[in-house]
């Protein structure tokens, strides 16, 4: 790992024609590498499958609380899961699905 003379940002590797230098990706210092470098491309990770539960499923797969009441309706009881949404150090988002009406809505904490 190299840090930038100029603006102390990590550097990163880049191929340019058969030479690879490296770069600054803030301020775009470019360095040639003199010793030999392996240079290899690491191939992104496939998004998992995503369960998808169908409307009229919910009370098989899906727990219920009563902590929570229904926006549209007003009802008392409601199915909830959570999913990741945004990056893994914030929290993450409940959903919920009225066992009356079928509504769903999400809340963030």
């Amino acid at each position: 790992m190299e840090f930038c003379p100029k603006c102390g940002k990590v550097m990163v590797l880049k191929k340019k024609s058969e030479k690879i230098v490296l770069v600054c990706p803030r301020c775009g210092y470019q360095k040639p590498v003199k010793d030999k470098v392996i240079y290899t491309k690491v191939p992104k990770k496939k998004v998992e499958e995503i369960t998808v539960i169908e409307e009229g499923e919910e009370s098989k797969v899906l727990p219920t609380t009563t902590d929570v009441i229904c926006p549209k309706c007003g009802n008392r009881e409601a199915y909830y899961w959570a999913v990741q949404t945004r990056s893994a150090d914030e929290p993450m988002t409940r959903f919920f699905r009225c066992t009356k009406c079928g509504y769903t809505w999400r809340e963030y904490d």
